[in-house]
């Protein structure tokens, strides 16, 4: 199923942290999923979903889903995703599969950063005693993997390109923002990352290597924002790795505990037929046949992550880097404020994903150019209030696009 949002997730980290395994768990797509680096050789790109409550039941209806599915009452929204090769340090000069995969996540909006919370695979991804490697080292190197590929696109002709800046009297955040749309950068996070490195009012030939990196981190953190997911959860090590995590990265990152194994399994039986289970479920119910083995496995992740945990953490992980870090608001769009339904008579068939902001004629427009172009006014329908064209679109609300011929 396409996606209609627009919405894009890079999932990252280093070789053999689950981030095939939670890649497929996201999407029940086949990949190669094998204890090795570099498993991933070309991109895996699939859709996953974000999960939020459907208004169906609130208004009585029964849905007839088109963009998106409808499961006992839960709405699930496509986004998509983009699994990268294993980054290895020093990626940005090439080592390893090299910045031709840091390439890959130029287009992501946001980043599921996969760390192995159990500790059990050194910084080159290689098994090792399980709690022997830290990783909030992980995390870290991440970082600098990202921050050092931004500033090589930058500093090599620094220079040249900062005298330019001033010789022709032009903006140092708009030639800046020209200068990095290959990362899809918005012009606010340029201006604000000069801000919070203390650049504004700073001629750019008056710039070093120091200002010039603070920069960098400070647009990093704001162009591509990031979700921790703390993978392999259900292992012994993990839990007081995932405390230490929280507490150090709080304010930074949002941590979740994952067991992508855990997910990917539930899924497989759910769609087997075996259990009944949602992603995102706090528990799974038996619905067929199991076999001895199979028993012993389910109660392992029942035990060991949904009791711990509350879930696997892969949905989760999915909303909090769509509905948190990137602040978007799911917005239901009809022709009809009486039935609820489209022009076809489909009741409540789309749900768009919208960044949190925009306003009911930036929904015409995401809907079709002509419609946005011919916009009048819009109706909430809850409220049958009519709406100006800057009302801003809020979470879950029910819209009528008013357009004329």
């Amino acid at each position: 199923m396409p996606s209609l949002s627009g919405v894009q997730l890079g999932i990252v980290g280093k070789p053999n942290t689950g981030k095939s395994t939670f890649f497929a768990a996201a999407t029940l797509q086949n990949v190669k999923i094998a204890p090795y680096p570099f498993t991933t050789i070309e991109p895996n790109v699939g859709v996953g979903y974000v999960r939020f409550e459907c208004v169906c039941k609130e208004f009585g209806v029964k849905d007839n889903p088109v963009n998106s599915l409808c499961i006992d009452g839960w709405r699930f929204a496509p986004v998509e995703l983009i699994d990268v090769a294993g980054l290895v340090p020093d990626a940005w000069q090439g080592r390893g599969l090299g910045n031709r995969f840091l390439d890959h996540l130029r287009r992501a909006d946001a980043l599921i950063h996969v760390v192995d919370a159990s500790g059990s695979t050194d910084s080159e991804g290689r098994p090792v005693e399980p709690g022997s490697h830290d990783p909030l080292e992980d995390v870290a190197f991440l970082e600098r993997e990202l921050d050092m590929w931004i500033y090589g696109m930058l500093e090599k002709d620094w220079k040249r390109f900062a005298m330019t800046v001033e010789a022709t009297g032009s903006k140092i955040d708009e030639e800046l923002y020209k200068r990095l749309s290959g990362l899809e950068v918005s012009r606010g996070a340029v201006r604000d990352a000069i801000e919070a490195a203390g650049l504004q009012g700073k001629r750019p030939t008056s710039w070093s290597s120091e200002d010039l990196l603070l920069f960098v981190r400070e647009l990093r953190a704001r162009a591509k924002p990031m979700v921790v997911a703390a993978n392999k959860a259900d292992l012994p090590t993990a839990k007081p790795n995932i405390d230490r995590m929280r507490e150090a990265l709080k304010g930074r990152y949002v941590v979740i505990p994952t067991s992508a194994e855990a997910e990917l399994a539930l899924r497989r039986a759910a769609a087997a037929g075996l259990i009944k289970y949602l992603p995102g479920d706090r528990d799974f119910e038996v619905a067929g046949k199991l076999t001895e083995k199979q028993v012993e496995a389910l109660e392992y992740i029942r035990k060991r992550v949904l009791k711990v945990y509350g879930s696997t953490g892969v949905q989760e992980v999915l909303n909090a880097a769509v509905f948190g870090v990137l602040r978007y608001v799911a917005v239901f769009p009809v022709a009809d404020e009486q039935k609820l339904s489209d022009s076809e008579g489909r009741v409540l068939p789309d749900v768009y994903l919208m960044r949190e902001g925009s306003t009911v004629r930036d929904l015409a427009y995401a809907i079709h150019s002509e419609l946005g172009e011919k916009f009048i006014a819009a109706v909430d329908v809850r409220s049958r209030k009519r709406l100006g064209a800057e009302t801003p679109l809020t979470h879950r609300m029910v819209v009528k696009i008013v357009a004329g011929r």
